[in-house]
Parts: structure tokens; C-alpha cells; sequence
């Protein structure tokens, strides 16, 4: 039972301790999608942690299943994770984490499928408020997200993903922001549809949403929230500047253009723009190596140790 303890308190940890030190870490700001990519790991490895009990923990339940998981393994191997004699304590931890499991999965089907529904609803309303143009008329070749321009004189731009993506301004917009800086919000929404910023954006609303108590579920879906705006904020950078960039979010005023932002999140324009005039320079590549190392460290620590009984016996 020791692979099976040590995987319920590495889950503990990581749960615990790791979300915190994470989200008052300061490169985070300087390397935005190496920081997305650590919060997956760090939420991969938790998911990873808590699977991998279930799988031992029934085993230890269900002789047939203990038989079944061991099938082929050498001598010894089954007997080094001490599950024979432990069927209480593992239907017991079985059934939680079953429940878990199971939950998890009713949660994020429940958010895919109401943004789906919701996708669908503004395509549809978008659809009203400016019709899409004949098959003749049309271009030839369109671009991987088609540019929508809305009657409005309150200057607004944002996305809508999908299949059928759309990017999406008023004639406000057009008419406050000079040609560099439109260039600079549409490069900012069509980084968000590019990177499939609403997927991970899902996944984290369904944990925090399925797990309200857990509150490593609550900082990934904070976090993410930020930190794909400043990642679509550093793309657009990339491209059109940040002097630019800083400038068109500071004239839209409220950051509606960011569209996959949630309203909770447009108080952080500001900020968002003195990081974009402040200019950080990037973290040097060896310290960016060491980073994504030390974030793909916690799923494969979760592997390593439910692995460990049995290559002991191995070797």
C-alpha cells in the first residue's frame, strides 16, 4: 500500500503547497505560456495522482481487477505494492475516488456543452446583425477566422472560436484606433482562437465549477483567466509592438477587445498595460529550460512513484 499512500499525498501536496508558491512566482508575467504550461502540469499531475489511486485502490478492492492489472507481471512484482489483505481500506478509497472520477467528467461535459451552447447563441445573433455575404461575393480564399465588422459606436472587438471562428469589431473601433493598433487587437484575438484558449479555458471552469472546495481548481481557473491575455497580449507585441499594443487596450479602455477575458478579469487592463510599457526583457533560455523541466517534473513524479514497487523488484 505504499505506492497507493505516497500517490494520495503527493496529490495532497501538490493540491496544497505547489498553487500558492506558483501564483506569487514573478517570472510568470515575463513568460506567460511557459506559465500556462507549468499550471497544466501542475493540474495534470493532481488528475494523474488521483487516477492512479483509483487504479491501485481497486485493484486492492477486486482480486479479479488485482489479477487483471498484474496479469503477465513477473514474480513478485504484485506482491510488492501490498494490496493482498487490504479490501476494506480499498473499497473504501476506491468508492471516493470513483466518485470523483466520475464527477470530474459530469462537470466538464456540463461546461463544454453549455459554451457550446453558448457559442452557438452569439454565432447565431452575429449571424442576425450582419449576414454572411454570397458564395460569389465572397472571397475566394478566406482566412482561418473571418473578419466581422458591427454597427457600433462604442468601440468593441473580440472573438468567437470554434470551427467557424470569428473575429469581431464595431465601426467604433475603427474609427478610434489607427491601423497599427487594429492590426495589434485583431493579432491579439486571433492569437486566442489560434492557441484554443477556450478549451483550456473550459477545462479549468469545469474543475474549479465540479471542485469548488479544491483550491488548486480555483487558481488554475484564476490563472488562466490572466494568463492567456498576456500571453494573446505578448503575440500581438511580437508583432505590431508593445508601444502599439498598450495603446489600443488603453483606448478601448475597458480591454473588451481581449474578448476570452471574463468581466472579473478587465480590472487588470491597466496593469496589463504599464507590463506592456515596461518592456521585461524574457527570461534567459536556461532558466526557461529549468522551468519546464521543474513543471513536467510533478506528472512524471506521480508516474515514477506508482511505478517504483514493482521496478524495485526488477532490479
Amino acid at each position: 500500500m505504499t505506492a497507493l499512500l505516497s500517490l494520495l499525498l503527493l496529490g495532497l501536496l501538490l493540491a496544497t503547497v505547489v498553487p500558492a508558491r506558483l501564483a506569487r512566482a514573478t517570472w510568470v508575467e515575463r513568460e506567460p505560456v511557459l506559465a500556462l504550461c507549468a499550471w497544466q502540469c501542475l493540474v495534470v499531475a493532481v488528475l494523474l495522482c488521483c487516477g492512479l489511486s483509483l487504479l491501485l485502490a481497486s485493484a486492492a478492492a477486486l482480486p479479479g481487477l488485482r489479477s487483471l492489472v498484474f496479469a503477465g507481471a513477473p514474480a513478485g512484482v504484485e506482491a510488492a505494492y501490498g494490496l493482498t489483505g487490504a479490501e476494506g481500506w480499498g473499497r473504501l478509497s476506491a468508492a471516493v475516488l470513483a466518485a470523483g472520477g466520475v464527477w470530474t467528467a459530469v462537470s466538464l461535459a456540463r461546461e463544454v456543452r453549455a459554451a457550446r451552447a453558448l457559442r452557438e447563441r452569439r454565432h447565431a445573433q452575429l449571424t442576425l446583425r450582419a449576414p454572411e455575404l454570397p458564395a460569389g461575393l465572397s472571397a475566394a480564399s478566406p482566412a482561418r477566422e473571418r473578419l466581422v465588422v458591427l454597427e457600433n459606436v462604442r468601440p468593441q472587438a473580440w472573438s468567437l472560436p470554434g470551427p467557424d471562428a470569428r473575429l469581431v469589431v464595431t465601426t467604433g473601433a475603427l474609427q478610434q484606433l489607427s491601423d497599427r493598433e487594429l492590426a495589434a487587437v485583431l493579432s491579439h484575438e486571433r492569437g486566442h482562437v489560434r492557441a484554443r484558449h477556450h478549451w483550456l479555458a473550459q477545462w479549468a471552469q469545469a474543475l474549479a465549477a465540479g471542485f469548488p472546495g479544491v483550491g488548486v481548481f480555483s487558481a488554475f481557473r484564476d490563472q488562466v483567466g490572466e494568463l492567456v491575455e498576456l500571453a494573446a497580449d505578448d503575440r500581438a507585441a511580437r508583432r505590431h509592438g508593445r508601444v502599439t499594443t498598450a495603446l489600443a487596450l488603453a483606448e478601448l479602455n475597458s480591454g473588451v477587445f481581449f474578448g476570452s477575458c471574463p468581466p472579473g478579469q478587465l480590472a487588470q487592463s491597466p496593469r496589463r498595460v504599464d507590463r506592456l510599457l515596461a518592456d521585461r526583457p524574457r527570461l534567459p533560455v536556461g532558466h526557461r529550460l529549468w522551468f519546464t523541466l521543474a513543471a513536467l517534473a510533478a506528472p512524471v513524479a506521480a508516474l515514477a512513484l506508482a511505478v517504483a514497487p514493482g521496478l524495485g523488484i526488477l532490479l
